[in-house]
């Protein structure tokens, strides 16, 4: 319940209820009086760094102490709030007010919920816990995610998934609805991982078979070899016969399965043209919390889990 009332920006912003409730002062006044969650796209942040929206029935002000938690304290730059601009942001109705010119404009607060949803949603997430997430930005060492009304988080780009990848937007784009584990939590920072909702070595391999031809993308190319990733917990080591590049997509020969070893033994049949843009993601995992995940088949050599208990390593 918690979960779809505080969801990343964006969610509630073309839904009927939230366009009625935006529509006339009338209506701004009446979520107003409940407390209601609302949304509206950002159309400038001011000298003062107050954002301002673009109601249907009348324009609405952010002031920058109510832009997010953290900046009245210092703990959160003016740069985010510029960041803002021609995107969605949440807000609760303080008051409507007249300007020197006597025009009415809603006075909102985009903090007052973000306070709301740590209280009542993120604070009260266990480890293990699985909710929604959207990709806000990605740099080399991770992807960062709004977790609920712009809260931020992060996942680190280990935790992405199994087959390493040179950056987040190798497997992200911005504005990509994902899902993420909470890993723990370390004083108001949530920390997130991703990988273990991908599958297992088995589920990933149960769709390929030796002797079939399919399309891998190059994620590393070694001395000895260069590793095809085939899924995205899931990749393979062919032999170098012919020049590739990381990210480069190619067509590649299952020659074996070997799940006590975990390997997969590819053969380089060729390289494809074209861009490599970000696959769409198979979730194997579709419920809400997971208390342990266990990588490797019961037979293999190597062990490879996590455990979700709030230990942070």
């Amino acid at each position: 319940m918690y979960q779809k009332r505080f969801s990343p920006e964006g969610t509630l912003l073309d839904t009927m209820e939230n366009q009625a409730a935006i529509s006339s002062p009338q209506a701004l006044m009446q979520a107003q009086l409940t407390g209601k969650i609302l949304e509206a796209r950002v159309t400038m942040c001011d000298s003062s760094h107050n954002m301002w929206v673009q109601l249907p029935c009348m324009k609405g002000m952010i002031p920058r102490e109510e832009g997010a938690v953290g900046i009245a304290e210092g703990e959160l730059r003016d740069i985010a709030l510029i960041a803002r601009v021609g995107k969605p942001v949440c807000f609760r109705v303080l008051r409507t007010e007249l300007t020197e010119t006597g025009e009415e404009i809603a006075i909102l607060s985009r903090r007052a919920v973000q306070e709301q949803c740590r209280e009542q949603f993120l604070s009260a997430l266990n480890p293990g816990d699985i909710i929604d997430a959207k990709v806000t930005h990605l740099e080399p060492f991770g992807a960062f995610v709004d977790v609920g009304c712009g809260i931020a988080s992060m996942v680190p780009i280990d935790a992405i998934s199994v087959s390493r990848i040179a950056h987040p937007s190798d497997r992200f784009a911005v504005g990509q609805n994902i899902r993420v584990i909470i890993k723990g939590m370390q004083g108001r920072r949530i920390l997130l991982s991703h990988k273990e909702l991908l599958g297992t070595w088995e589920q990933n391999a149960a769709l390929f078979h030796v002797g079939e031809t399919t399309c891998g993308i190059v994620r590393s190319v070694e001395k000895y070899g260069v590793f095809i990733e085939l899924m995205p917990n899931l990749a393979g080591l062919a032999e170098l016969r012919q020049p590739v590049e990381v990210g480069q997509r190619t067509s590649v020969y299952i020659k074996a399965l070997i799940p006590e070893k975990l390997k997969v033994k590819l053969i380089l049949v060729d390289v494809c043209e074209g861009s490599v843009a970000p696959e769409p993601l198979r979730y194997f995992y579709e419920g809400d919390h997971i208390d342990h995940w266990i990588y490797t088949p019961e037979n293999a050599g190597k062990y490879i889990d996590t455990v979700f208990d709030g230990t942070l390593v």
